[in-house]
């Protein structure tokens, strides 16, 4: 009863206020929405059609942070009080190339077991037990060029946090009974190196790309990871991890002064004095032009055309980051990207990267997976464009949309206080800061430097179609068959030459 009489009421009112009404009065339309201060006039037509004032940004100064421990290590020390949390990260020049030969996956073994084998004071239950409770993450790894022993937690408790990174640096466990399990983790991914064509051509690209005698292509076998001990690890450890091998990068909720001191008390009074490691190697070996083939009964090719790489330090790393922009690696403004993909759709992904090494040239590669009898096809498609970006100038809009991808995004370097000290940190392990302290602050200019007729000449330079090396992992006869509308010889695209490569032995990578 009383929802009625309400309900009445409210229509009566309504009613009343229909009579009052003058009779000239008509509905108002809503006033379209528009921007604050703007006129409908100001208002492009199109989207591409709107401005923007200049991005005014200017990168932060590696010498603001940059703080030489008395102890040793330099340290990249960056205040950020925007939580409480602090990161901390110790890295080591230590990596793969140290191993000597029969060693393979001591390094591996040991960055792993770094964090999670217990210290001298703490098993390593006890250690994991005491890291939950502080909700603090403790991580290690060694790399191939580089290993890293990271620290996260709350900064009311920095100084147990930093008391228990001292005792992984210094004093690991190397329990026993986790070096076993380890190992029979390790010893079972062996065994699914196989499994993956993605794996195999990853494994393969580098083969070609730097030789079968090359460091970085030395995988651990069943063998040489049985044959590691608990004292291979310890010596691993005291040899190359010390402060005078350490790079550190700080962030967080601290005091600049207070952590740098907390710093110092951290690697004092080193127990034992390590030795300097050597330079990292560069004996690469890239391989003789043609085509290598690897024969893996799947439905679709993976396929990576390769090319002789350079070092990120070469005088013409700028005109190479925007060519290759242009070419495959600016997503879906790339040439191989619309060609491949959008044009032809013979891939759901194509690209091409060309990244220059820190320490040894890094190959350039064109990359994507199609059916197996179009991976000829979409094969050629990709030599075209590597072909034509060499035998023609770019268009302005294309070399416009390249460089302004790098300049405009390039503050995401330094978005967070954790990438600062990150970025400064790895350009100090590498040498970077060394040999160019201004990188970062000239690198925009670098890029809107560049002009057409650097991409073309770069093109000539570096991507030499008769050094061509294509690699494919996939089903060999359904590939080499193609399909009936193109004729293509996939052989022909790469000297006329086709190299079956045979699946290695997982377990001795024979």
């Amino acid at each position: 009863m009383k929802t009625t009489a309400v309900t009445v009421v409210v229509s009566g009112v309504l009613a009343a206020a229909a009579l009052a009404a003058p009779p000239t009065a008509t509905p108002r339309r809503a006033a379209a929405s528009r921007p604050v201060g703007s006129s409908p006039a100001s208002i492009p037509s199109r989207p591409e059609k709107l401005t923007f004032p200049p991005l005014v940004y200017e990168p932060p100064s590696a010498a603001e942070y940059r703080v030489k421990l008395a102890s040793g290590p330099i340290a990249y020390v960056v205040p950020d009080r925007e939580l409480p949390l602090v990161n901390i990260v110790v890295y080591v020049r230590a990596g793969q190339y140290l191993v000597p030969a029969g060693k393979e996956g001591l390094a591996d073994l040991t960055g792993y077991m770094l964090a999670r084998g217990g210290t001298k004071s703490k098993t390593a239950e006890e250690l994991e037990e005491r890291l939950a409770f502080l909700a603090a993450q403790l991580t290690s790894a060694v790399g191939e060029t580089q290993g890293s022993v990271g620290l996260n937690l709350l900064s009311k408790d920095l100084d147990e946090g930093l008391a228990i990174l001292r005792d992984v640096l210094t004093a690991p466990r190397f329990q026993d009974d986790k070096i076993a399990l380890r190992k029979e983790q390790m010893l079972q991914a062996m065994k699914q190196r196989n499994d993956d064509s993605a794996a195999i051509e990853s494994r393969e690209r580098g083969f070609l790309s730097f030789g079968e005698e090359f460091f970085a292509n030395r995988y651990e076998t069943e063998t040489s990871l049985k044959a590691l001990t608990k004292a291979d690890l310890e010596e691993f450890h005291r040899r190359w991890f010390h402060p005078a091998q350490f790079v550190v990068a700080a962030s967080g909720d601290f005091d600049r002064a207070v952590l740098v001191g907390k710093l110092e008390k951290l690697f004092a009074d080193w127990p034992f004095r390590g030795d300097t490691a050597p330079p990292v190697p560069t004996n690469t070996a890239f391989a003789k032009p043609g085509v290598y083939v690897i024969d893996k009964d799947v439905n679709q090719g993976r396929v990576s055309v390769l090319l002789p790489g350079i070092r990120r330090d070469d005088p013409d790393s700028f005109p190479v980051l925007v060519m290759n922009d242009v070419l495959g690696g600016g997503g879906f403004t790339s040439r191989i990207t619309n060609r491949v993909r959008s044009d032809e759709g013979l891939a759901y992904s194509a690209g091409s990267a060309f990244p220059g090494g820190v320490y040894y040239p890094s190959a350039f590669r064109a990359s994507f997976q199609s059916k197996s009898r179009t991976v000829a096809y979409a094969t050629s498609v990709v030599v075209e464009e590597i072909q034509r970006i060499a035998a023609e100038p770019v268009t302005a809009e294309e070399l416009n949309t390249a460089k302004k991808s790098f300049i405009e995004t390039f503050p995401r370097t330094f978005a967070t206080k954790a990438q600062v000290a990150t970025t400064f940190a790895q350009d100090e392990l590498t040498g970077r800061y060394a040999s160019d302290p201004d990188y970062w602050k000239t690198y925009r200019a670098k890029v809107e430097k560049v002009t057409a007729s650097d991409v073309q000449r770069v093109a000539k330079k570096f991507l030499s179609s008769d050094r061509l090396v294509i690699l494919v992992v996939g089903k060999k006869s359904d590939i080499l068959a193609g399909d009936l509308k193109h004729t293509v010889s996939l052989q022909a695209l790469a000297s006329d030459r086709l190299v079956d490569l045979p699946l290695r032995d997982p377990m001795t990578m024979k």
